[in-house]
């Protein structure tokens, strides 16, 4: 973990309400490094419902095998009673031995929590191809059910981290019938980051009394402009992971109970735990390794959407445009070769490229009015917008991701000394 703070770091971090049914505690339990805190217990109470998205990787990790057989496949009803996350180890690559210390740290959250392992859920976020070793949680989750109480949530957030410089927290609250229901968000990731389904690690939790198919719809359908529009430098993870957990305490306040997700009733709600989402993503985007501007990249006018997001992805991803942010350079020629080689619609002649809203191509040319000093002063900003004109239809669309530095080669150089 960096010991310096990203610039990019928000300056205002909010306050975590408790929301009822939940409590956390964290410790250390020296699953890579002494003395650091690494290990996440979650108890939520009887009655709460899950719901999960999880990397597309075809080498998942243990953990996410474990979780979706808890889910099967987002459907399940089963109430999620415990959530067990560890730092610095994977665990993914790890064969037979993977598997079994996941029923071990299962068996022993359930022991300590007084569930079923069936309803214990696990994440684990570190380094690939190294056993785990499940026994270091024994006596350390006892604790921790034991301690566990309702306000720890910037604790929760500092103990999945690894590369990360900063805690990422989030949080919102809505009216849903005649209560007020309150959804928190944690989330972890810096790098290995170009997420295909969910994100790195990621937890959201809400008092809303919402069914667990409700719930998973919720978050497929947010999951798509948030942290799958991500991008720090284009890696898949073997684990990530996006859980969420609705408790329904809210129910006893007034709060109707929801089982669909297209009730109207729910239409405030869905925006405000998308919007958790979105504010998760976009810190995640802000504490890229190395990171030292967060770039927005907005594609318009594409044939569609879809089209839109790979060509984004493309510019996104490229570590040539990446390096000219880094170097406060506006070399749009990057871009047009990003837009190129995206293996999507584009007609030279048509487009326009823009850096901060000063555009500075058009029509197959540089653009006439173009000033250097002017666009320079410009790229000195920590927040750079790139906007990519294609003029071939209504599509949109907008992916997130950061500068590369020489930072991001010393981090991912060093990370397994």
């Amino acid at each position: 973990m960096s010991t310096a703070v990203s610039p990019l770091a928000p300056t205002d971090v909010p306050d975590m309400p408790a929301i009822a049914g939940v409590r956390l505690a964290t410790a250390a339990a020296g699953i890579r490094y002494k003395g650091r805190t690494d290990v996440l217990l979650a108890l939520m109470d009887k009655g709460t419902t899950a719901a999960g998205v999880f990397t597309r990787s075809k080498c998942p990790s243990a953990p996410v095998e474990w979780c979706r057989a808890r889910l099967k496949d987002g459907k399940s009803s089963r109430a999620g009673l415990a959530l067990v996350v560890n730092s610095g180890n994977a665990n993914a690559f790890t064969g037979k031995s993977g598997r079994q210390s996941t029923r071990l740290t299962a068996d022993i959250a359930a022991k300590a929590s007084g569930c079923k392992a069936s309803d214990i859920y696990l994440a684990s976020t570190g380094v690939i191809g190294e056993p785990l070793d499940a026994t270091k949680f024994n006596g350390v989750l006892e604790t921790l059910a034991r301690d566990a109480a309702p306000d720890r949530w910037m604790d929760a957030a500092r103990a999945i981290m690894t590369t990360d410089t900063f805690p990422k927290v989030a949080t919102a609250r809505v009216k849903l019938g005649k209560a007020i229901v309150t959804i928190n968000g944690i989330a972890k990731g810096a790098g290995m980051i170009a997420p295909d389904m969910a994100t790195m690690l990621s937890f959201v939790f809400t008092d809303a009394p919402i069914s667990a198919t409700a719930l998973q719809s919720l978050l497929k359908s947010g999951v798509e402009d948030s942290f799958n529009a991500v991008t720090i430098d284009s890696d898949t993870s073997t684990s990530d992971t996006l859980l969420a957990f609705a408790t329904g305490a809210a129910a006893v306040h007034g709060a109707p109970k929801i089982s669909r997700a297209s009730d109207p009733r729910l239409k405030s709600f869905a925006k405000a735990f998308h919007g958790v989402l979105a504010d998760l993503a976009e810190q995640v985007a802000r504490d890229g390794e190395g990171a030292r501007k967060l770039v927005e990249v907005i594609v318009e006018g594409a044939t569609s959407k879809l089209s839109a997001r790979r060509i984004a992805k493309s510019i996104a991803n490229s570590p040539l445009v990446k390096t000219a942010i880094a170097g406060e350079d506006a070399n749009w020629g990057r871009v047009v070769m990003a837009v190129g080689k995206a293996g999507e619609p584009a007609d030279r002649d048509k487009l326009s490229i823009s850096f901060n809203g000063i555009r500075v191509a058009t029509r197959g040319a540089r653009d006439p009015s173009y000033d250097e000093a002017e666009v320079s002063a410009a790229m000195k900003s920590p927040t750079i917008q790139i906007k990519v004109a294609l003029g071939l239809g209504k599509g949109r669309d907008r992916v997130l991701t950061c500068d590369l530095t020489k930072e991001y080669v010393a981090i991912n150089g060093d990370y397994r000394s």
